[in-house]
């Protein structure tokens, strides 16, 4: 739950999914909807590369900040295929998505690769989001919190926890449709930011966040935030999921 010191990051990651002209047209749909949102919460996009200018420019004058998908830890020089905190700034993306799941799953992502590029973000005034979290068979052999403490450990060395976002993302409930559920995401977001020892770091969940459980992850008490996938490429979706409402305590 959002407090004081942790406000609520909502980010929704495109993943390869938008063209620039689908882009625009989500932009116009989404906007008016989020006329009335409390000011509790940051609203993030993260869009494919190609797609950033183009928000970029739909998003002028919104409270919706923007994020890449990725980093590399490089400036410049021969990466091709990869992004320098330069070429991101310019667009005016304030957010750096590091460290998801899937880099990890299909590229061979290691901890000190995704260290790097939060690190080199963090250094050019980026926010990295660093995502986190276990496969179903680390579960199902009870490796969770030794698999999430390593990533963190090895992850976050040396970044400020202060201007950073991390996002527990249990990889069997990411696009499965199961949903962790909420007291036990709760459980492991409370534990990242007890290994972390900051009071204010941001903890996301994510993993199949969708309009109808929304209100529910948020109700918990250490989950301060949601990086959504498939939900948030529906502009009256993410709208709900930006939305939220947690129930006053009786």
């Amino acid at each position: 739950m959002a407090t004081a010191s942790r406000p609520a990051v909502i980010a929704g990651n495109w993943k390869m999914h938008m063209t620039c002209a689908e882009a625009r047209a989500f932009a116009q749909r989404f906007l008016p909807l989020i006329n009335d949102l409390p000011g509790d919460r940051t609203i993030v996009l993260a869009p494919p590369f190609t797609a950033l200018q183009t928000l970029s420019e739909a998003l002028a004058g919104s409270p919706v900040a923007l994020s890449s998908q990725n980093v590399h830890w490089e400036g410049h020089g021969a990466y091709t295929g990869e992004i320098s905190p330069a070429m991101l700034l310019e667009h005016g993306v304030r957010y750096a998505i590091v460290g998801h799941s899937e880099p990890r799953k299909y590229f061979s992502e290691s901890d000190e690769q995704i260290n790097l590029r939060a690190r080199a973000a963090q250094a050019a005034g980026l926010v990295p989001i660093v995502c986190v979290g276990e496969s179903d068979e680390q579960r199902e052999g009870g490796d969770t919190e030794r698999v999430i403490r390593r990533q963190v450990e090895q992850g976050l060395q040396g970044l400020d926890p202060c201007q950073l976002v991390v996002a527990y993302e249990p990889i069997w409930a990411i696009g499965t449709g199961k949903t962790c559920a909420a007291s036990e995401a709760n459980r492991v977001c409370g534990l990242i930011r007890t290994w972390v020892g900051e009071p204010s770091l941001v903890v996301q969940y994510g993993g199949s966040v969708k309009p109808d459980n929304i209100d529910q992850i948020m109700a918990q008490s250490d989950i301060d935030g949601v990086l959504v996938g498939g939900a948030s490429l529906d502009p009256e979706g993410f709208a709900r999921i930006a939305g939220y409402q947690v129930a006053a305590p009786v």
